[in-house]
């Protein structure tokens, strides 16, 4: 069982203050979805996190099974099993995505005490998992997301979720930008590696489409830095109905 607890966190970018004492937590086996709408501060969330380093977390703490990882390096972060889906995946020039899976596939494996993967064996769960996010097989020899459109970028990112199998993952906005059938495809990886592994999801979104793919057990709306409001699907039918105006409305007439 893997736990992602954040409590009162406040995190500054420069002189700016954007998280202001959020309390967030995601377990094994579920779907927390995280909505709000444009800079109230998610992807900072998702950064801090995994330990992005433009960030300086000012108060609180992130626990990862207990843990205090408020201060841990990224890597150090990723290797316990907390895994991030970028909003915009960078580009790797000169790296193919074959010798970025494997580097990646065996340093979580030395983390587990176990051996570098054959070439067989990575060849073998390498193509399993590109046919299930349809990924074609020729884009392993090319440069990681070099001239690639934002859902092949995505689908590689869900091809990343698929091979590591984290404990916790945080999917910042993998949705955004995406048609239809590339959406499809993001929300079966989600969803085939959620239910194979027990891995906790935290998903951060503006929009609801993909909550109709990938269902959450619990929804948390975020306003302003903080998490405003808590509760089930139904949130996620309020917010497509009306929008965020009437969040906006009670966080003014609490204040």
């Amino acid at each position: 069982m893997a736990h992602l607890q954040i409590k009162n966190l406040h995190v500054s970018a420069g002189d700016k203050q954007i998280l202001k004492g959020l309390d967030i937590d995601v377990h094994s086996d579920e779907v927390h979805a995280l909505m709000g709408p444009n800079g109230s501060g998610k992807s900072t969330l998702a950064n801090a996190i995994m330990g992005h380093p433009g960030l300086e977390v000012t108060e609180g703490e992130i626990l990862f099974d207990g843990q205090d990882i408020t201060e841990a390096d990224p890597d150090e972060r990723a290797r316990l099993g907390l895994f991030m889906a970028f909003q915009y995946p960078i580009a790797i020039p000169g790296v193919t995505i074959t010798k970025y899976l494997r580097m990646v596939m065996n340093a979580h494996r030395e983390a587990r005490g176990e051996e570098d993967i054959s070439l067989k064996e990575f060849r073998k769960v390498v193509q399993a998992a590109m046919d299930l996010t349809n990924v074609p097989r020729e884009f392993a020899s090319r440069y990681l997301n070099e001239g690639f459109s934002g859902g092949e970028k995505k689908r590689l990112e869900i091809l990343q979720l698929t091979l590591q199998q984290p404990r916790i993952a945080v999917l910042d906005e993998t949705d955004s930008g995406l048609d239809i059938d590339a959406l499809n495809t993001v929300a079966e990886g989600v969803n085939t590696v959620a239910k194979g592994s027990g891995m906790g999801t935290l998903i951060i979104t503006h929009y609801q489409r993909i909550l109709h793919l990938v269902q959450p057990e619990r929804v948390s709306i975020m306003f302003e830095g903080r998490i405003v409001k808590e509760g089930g699907t139904e949130l996620v039918e309020q917010l497509e109905a009306k929008g965020y105006g009437w969040i906006r409305d009670e966080v003014a007439a609490s204040a």
